[in-house]
C-alpha cells in the first residue's frame, strides 16, 4: 500500500484525530506510523481489544496511563557510564508508581476485559527498585536517610553552620568592634558569612574581605574566627557531595540491572496509551468492531465517512457475491467520490486496527492492496498533463492488481476525447475484473451503464437525485445507472427549453419535451406575445385585401405533423384559419405555418385519449397551477394571461 493511497483517502486526518487522545509522545508517534495488517487474526484481535477497552471506559474508570514524559531519554542514558541525577530518579519513581497502580487497576478488570488486562502480567516486580529510590530520593534531592554516612555528614554540617552563626554574632555584639562596624547585620557573600565594616577600620578586624559596597565606603569581612569554621564546612560539603554521588551511582546500577524489564514496561504503557486512544476515538465516531472475512465480501450497513461525522448520508452496499465491480454514474457533486472514498477509508482503518462507523452486521474483507486513482494527480515536476498522469497511475494499478486487491477509480476515462475515453474505461474495467479485483469506479459516461448491465460480474449504481429540487441526495442506489442531470440543472438556472431539447436530441438521438421553469416561461411568453402581435397584423391586412377563403385540410388540435423544409415535427396548436394558416407548437415555440408546407404524421385521435386536456401540452405549468387555484377559490390579484 503506497503513500498515494494514504494521501488520496486522507488517512493522515484520521491519524491526527486518534492522536488527540494519546497522552504520551511515544503513543502519538506510534499512531502517526500506523500501518495496515494483512493477517485476519491479528486484525480481529486488535479490534476485539478496542471493544474491551471501550467497556473499561464506559465503566467510568480513570485509566492510570503514564505520560512517559522523558522516559525514553532517561533509558537512553543507561549503560553509557553516566550517573543519573536525583531528578531522574524522581521520574523513575513516578513511572514505577503508575505501573503499580496499573497492575492493581487491570487485575480488577480481568472479568470485564480479559485480553486487555493480561498485559500487566508482563510487568516484572520492581518493588525493591521502587523502595530504594523512594527511600533515597525525596523532592528531587538525595534524602538524609539514603545512607548512615550521609546522615552523619549532614548533621555535622548543621552543627558547624550553627557554630559559625554563633561566632559571627559574638563579633557583632562585641564592644571591642562596635565602632568599626557599619551595621549590625550578617550577610552572605560567595557562601561566606560577612559583616559590614567601615573602610577606614578594615585593618582593625582580622579576616578576609569578600565584597565592597557600591560607594566603596563599606567592606564586607569574614572574621578570622568564622573563616576557620568555613574551611571545615567546605570539607564537609565535599564529603556530602561524594556520598550523594556514591548513592546515585548505586541507584543507577540498580536501574541498569533492570533496563530490559523497564523497557518492556514502557512498551506496555505505550500499548495501553495507543489502545485507549483508539477506544476513545471509537466512542467519538460511534464506531464498532466490524466482522471480517478473507473472501472479498464487502457488506456495509449505514456506513458513514468518519471525517464527515453524523452529517454524512449513510452508505449501504454489498459486494463480492453476485458482482465484483460496481460502476457508479450520476451528476457531479452528487457524492460519487465520497462513496468510493468511504469504502476505501473504512477498509484501511479496519486493517490498521481501528473501529469504523457502521451498523452491526456489516462486513469487510482483508485486502493485500488498496489501489487508488482519485483526483487529477497532476505532476508539475514531470510536466505531465492531468490525463497523462492519471493514465500512468492506472497502468501501475493494472500491473499490480490481483485477486486480493481493492481498486478505487474516480471519473474513469475522463480528461480526453469522450469516445476514446469511454472505450478506455470499458477496457480497463474488463481487465481489472479479469484479474479478480473488487472494483469501485465512478464515471460520467452514460454508455458504461449499458456495459455494466450487460456484463456478468458488473453492477450499476447511481447517486440519488431530487428531480423536484434539482439537488443531489448523496445516497447510493444499487442496480440503477444515474443521469448527469445537466439538462435539468441548466433548465432550473433559466436556459430556454428549446436549447435543452436540442442538446438532448444530439446526446441521446431521441426527442424529449422539456417544460420551462418560471424564468424560462417569461422568455417564452415574450415570444408568444410577438407571435400574437404578428398574427393580428396579418388579420388586419387580410381583411383590407378581402382575400378569398381557401379550403385546407382539416388539421385538428393535437395532430402530429411533419414540416419538410425544417425537417422537424410539430403539434397543431390551432387549426387552419380562413387563409389556411395553422399555428404549430414546435419544440416549445409557437409558429405560424401555411397548411401547404406541413404534412399529417399522426392524427391526435391515435395519440391521445378522448377528452384529453391539451393544456398539459400547450399551457405553462405556472398557468395550470393558477387555474387550479382559481377553480377552488378566489385569489386576489391572481391573473392568467391567454393568447388572443
Amino acid at each position: 500500500m503506497n503513500q498515494h493511497m494514504f494521501e488520496s483517502l486522507e488517512f493522515e486526518k484520521i491519524q491526527q484525530e486518534v492522536m488527540k487522545y494519546a497522552l504520551s509522545e511515544e503513543g502519538k508517534q506510534k499512531l502517526e506510523k500506523l500501518q495496515p495488517s494483512f493477517s485476519l487474526n491479528v486484525i480481529k484481535n486488535a479490534l476485539a481489544e478496542i471493544s474491551e477497552a471501550k467497556k473499561i471506559l464506559v465503566r467510568g474508570s480513570s485509566v492510570p496511563v503514564h505520560s512517559l514524559n522523558g522516559m525514553q531519554q532517561l533509558m537512553g542514558r543507561l549503560n553509557k557510564g553516566m550517573i543519573l541525577r536525583p531528578e531522574h530518579f524522581t521520574q523513575f519513581v513516578a513511572f514505577l508508581d503508575s505501573l503499580r497502580k496499573m497492575l492493581i487497576f487491570m487485575k480488577d478488570k480481568e472479568s470485564l476485559a480479559p485480553s486487555v488486562s493480561s498485559y500487566v502480567y508482563s510487568i516484572s516486580d520492581f518493588s525493591h527498585l521502587y523502595e530504594e529510590m523512594n527511600r533515597s530520593i525525596r523532592n528531587g534531592k538525595v534524602d538524609d536517610k539514603a545512607s548512615k554516612a550521609l546522615s552523619k555528614i549532614r548533621k555535622n554540617i548543621l552543627v558547624l553552620e550553627a557554630e559559625m552563626k554563633e561566632r559571627i554574632e559574638k563579633v557583632l555584639k562585641s564592644k571591642k568592634y562596635a565602632k568599626f562596624i557599619q551595621e549590625k547585620i550578617v550577610s552572605i557573600r560567595d557562601g561566606h558569612y560577612v559583616i559590614p565594616v567601615r573602610k577606614e577600620y578594615r585593618k582593625n578586624i582580622i579576616g578576609v574581605v569578600y565584597d565592597t559596597s557600591a560607594s566603596g565606603s563599606t567592606v564586607f569581612i569574614e572574621p578570622e574566627e568564622v573563616s576557620k569554621c568555613h574551611q571545615e564546612l567546605q570539607l564537609l560539603k565535599i564529603d556530602e557531595q561524594l556520598e550523594e554521588e556514591k548513592i546515585c551511582s548505586i541507584l543507577t546500577n540498580l536501574v541498569e540491572q533492570s533496563e530490559h524489564e523497564l523497557n518492556i514496561a514502557i512498551e506496555m504503557m505505550i500499548h495501553y496509551d495507543v489502545l485507549f486512544a483508539k477506544a476513545k476515538y471509537s466512542q467519538e465516531i460511534d464506531g464498532i468492531e466490524v466482522s471480517l472475512n478473507d473472501e472479498k465480501l464487502i457488506s456495509l450497513k449505514n456506513a458513514r465517512h468518519p471525517l464527515l461525522g453524523k452529517s454524512a448520508v449513510p452508505l449501504n452496499v454489498r459486494m463480492g457475491e453476485t458482482y465484483d465491480a460496481l460502476v457508479i454514474t450520476g451528476p457531479n457533486t452528487g457524492g460519487k467520490t465520497v462513496t468510493i472514498k468511504t469504502v476505501g477509508l473504512l477498509t484501511l482503518m479496519t486493517q490498521c486496527g481501528l473501529h469504523i462507523p457502521v451498523e452491526k452486521g456489516s462486513q469487510l474483507s482483508i485486502f493485500n492492496q488498496i489501489l487508488v486513482d482519485i483526483g487529477d494527480g497532476q505532476n508539475i515536476e514531470q510536466s505531465l498533463s492531468t490525463f497523462s498522469s492519471r493514465i500512468k497511475n492506472i497502468i501501475e494499478i493494472l500491473t499490480n492488481t490481483n485477486d486480493t486487491t481493492l481498486v478505487l477509480i474516480d471519473e474513469l476515462g475522463s480528461g480526453t476525447d469522450p469516445g476514446e475515453g469511454m472505450g478506455l474505461a470499458v477496457a480497463i474495467l474488463e481487465e481489472l475484473y479479469k484479474k479478480g479485483a473488487i472494483v469501485f469506479a465512478t464515471t460520467h459516461y452514460s454508455e458504461i451503464k449499458d456495459f455494466a448491465s450487460n456484463h456478468e460480474g458488473f453492477e450499476n449504481g447511481s447517486m440519488d437525485f431530487d428531480s423536484d429540487t434539482l439537488k443531489p441526495k448523496y445516497r447510493l442506489i444499487i442496480g440503477k445507472g444515474g443521469d448527469s442531470q445537466a439538462f435539468h440543472i441548466a433548465l432550473s438556472l433559466g436556459m430556454h427549453p428549446k436549447l435543452i431539447e436540442k442538446a438532448h436530441l444530439i446526446t441521446y438521438k431521441e426527442k424529449k419535451y422539456y417544460e420551462s421553469n418560471a424564468s424560462g416561461t417569461r422568455e417564452w411568453r415574450n415570444q408568444e406575445r410577438q407571435l400574437a402581435s404578428t398574427k393580428r397584423f396579418k388579420n388586419k391586412t387580410n381583411k383590407k385585401q378581402k382575400r378569398k377563403v381557401v379550403e385546407s385540410p382539416q388539421f385538428k388540435i393535437g395532430d402530429n405533423v411533419f414540416i419538410p423544409h425544417l425537417k422537424q415535427y410539430g403539434i397543431v396548436y390551432k387549426p387552419a384559419d380562413e387563409v389556411g394558416n395553422v399555428v404549430l407548437m414546435v419544440k416549445g415555440e409557437k409558429k405560424v405555418m401555411n397548411h401547404k408546407r406541413i404534412k399529417m404524421h399522426i392524427e391526435a385521435a391515435e395519440l391521445y385519449p378522448e377528452n384529453y386536456d391539451f393544456d398539459i401540452i400547450f399551457e405553462t405549468k405556472e398557468n395550470r397551477k393558477k387555474r387550479n387555484e382559481l377553480s377552488r377559490k378566489h385569489v386576489e390579484g391572481l391573473t392568467i394571461e391567454y393568447e388572443e
